[in-house]
């Protein structure tokens, strides 16, 4: 996955665990959107891999 896709998700999380649902879909969909078949599996994985700093408040895990 190519470093400001992986940016994009991690700022997605933050937003979204900040209450800031919108700006987090403005700042991930247009990547999601973008990514070919392979980055796409990448970004799946990720986020599957990284529900809980979707959800959990404070700081994401490493």
């Amino acid at each position: 996955m190519r470093p400001s896709t992986l940016r994009a998700l991690q700022r997605a999380a933050e937003l979204t665990r900040q209450n800031h649902f919108s700006e987090a879909l403005l700042i991930a969909e247009p990547v999601i959107l973008n990514a070919d078949e392979q980055e796409g599996a990448e970004i799946r994985r990720w986020l599957i891999d990284h529900t809980n700093d979707f959800i959990q408040e404070g700081k994401p895990r490493p």
